[in-house]
C-alpha cells in the first residue's frame, strides 16, 4: 500500500486539476466559444470608441439617432406604466440586487468562479459607463450625461453574464438555455428603447452602453479561464520518469531495498 502511496496522489492532483472533474473547476466560455467572443469584445471596443469619437459634447440627436428614436417613441409612449416598469427595471439599485441573487445562485450550486466573473464584471462595467466615458465624452440629453446608457450597461451586462452561465449548464436541456439568454437580451433590450421613448437617451447612447456591458462580461470571462489556465499548469506535477516504458518511477524506499541488496 505504501508503494503505491505516490501514484494515488499524483492520480488525486490530477483528478482535482482537471477542469472537467468537477462543475466548479469548468472553465466558463467552452472551447468553441472563446474566438467568438473575442471578436465580439474587439467589436464592441471599437463601435464604443468610434461612437463616441463622433459624438464626443454633443447634445442632440445625430443622423442615426433621429428616425430610430422617433419610431422608438411613437411605439412605447402610449404605455407610461410599462416605461416606468422597465427604467426602474435598469436603475442601479436593481441591477446590483439582481447581481448579488446571481452570485448567491452560484455559491449554492458551487459554480465558484461564475460567482466571481458577476462580482467583477458588473460592477466594473457600471464603472466604465458611470465614471469613465460619461465625463469623458461629455454628450447630453435633458441636460444630463447619456454616453453610454447606464442602464443599457446594466441590463446587457446581466444578460450576457446569465448566457455565460447558461452556456456550462450541460444539464440543463439546450432549448431551455436558448430561450432563457434569449429572454435576458429580450428584456435589456426593452430597458434600452424605454430610456429612448423616455428622453433619457438616443439610440447611440445605447447601443454604447450594450457594448460596454457585453464587451465587459466577456473579457472578465476570457481573463478568469486563463488565469485558471495558468493556475492548473503551474500546479500539475511533473510527468512520471518512466511512464514512456510502462515502469513505475522507483520510491525512496525502493532505492534504500536495493542498496541492501547489493551489500
Amino acid at each position: 500500500m505504501y508503494q503505491d502511496g505516490p501514484a494515488t496522489v499524483r492520480m488525486t492532483i490530477r483528478t482535482l486539476m482537471n477542469p472537467g472533474s468537477r462543475s466548479a473547476s469548468r472553465p466558463l466560455l467552452p472551447d468553441n466559444a472563446r474566438l467568438p467572443a473575442v471578436a465580439i469584445v474587439a467589436a464592441c471596443v471599437l463601435t464604443t470608441a468610434l461612437l463616441a469619437a463622433l459624438l464626443g459634447h454633443a447634445t442632440h440627436a445625430g443622423r442615426l439617432d433621429t428616425g430610430i428614436d422617433a419610431r422608438v417613441r411613437a411605439s412605447l409612449l402610449g404605455h407610461p406604466k410599462l416605461l416606468a416598469l422597465l427604467d426602474r427595471l435598469g436603475d442601479m439599485p436593481a441591477i446590483a440586487g439582481m447581481t448579488v441573487v446571481l452570485i448567491l445562485v452560484c455559491l449554492l450550486w458551487r459554480q465558484y468562479r461564475g460567482a466571481v466573473l458577476l462580482a467583477i464584471s458588473i460592477p466594473a462595467a457600471a464603472v466604465i459607463t458611470e465614471r469613465l466615458l460619461k465625463p469623458l465624452v461629455g454628450r447630453t440629453a435633458l441636460g444630463f450625461l447619456s454616453f453610454p446608457s447606464g442602464h443599457a450597461t446594466g441590463t446587457f451586462a446581466l444578460a450576457t453574464a446569465i448566457a455565460v452561465l447558461l452556456s456550462g449548464a450541460t444539464r440543463v436541456p439546450r432549448a431551455v438555455r436558448l430561450v432563457a439568454a434569449a429572454a435576458a437580451f429580450a428584456v435589456a433590450s426593452a430597458v434600452a428603447a424605454a430610456m429612448i421613448a423616455l428622453g433619457f437617451h438616443y439610440f447611440t447612447d445605447a447601443v454604447a452602453g450594450a457594448a460596454v456591458g457585453v464587451g465587459m462580461v466577456l473579457a472578465a470571462a476570457l481573463a478568469l479561464d486563463l488565469l485558471m489556465l495558468a493556475w492548473w499548469r503551474s500546479h500539475e506535477p511533473p510527468p512520471a520518469t518512466g511512464a514512456a516504458d510502462g515502469s513505475r518511477p522507483a520510491d525512496a524506499g525502493d532505492t534504500r531495498r536495493r542498496k541492501a541488496d547489493a551489500r
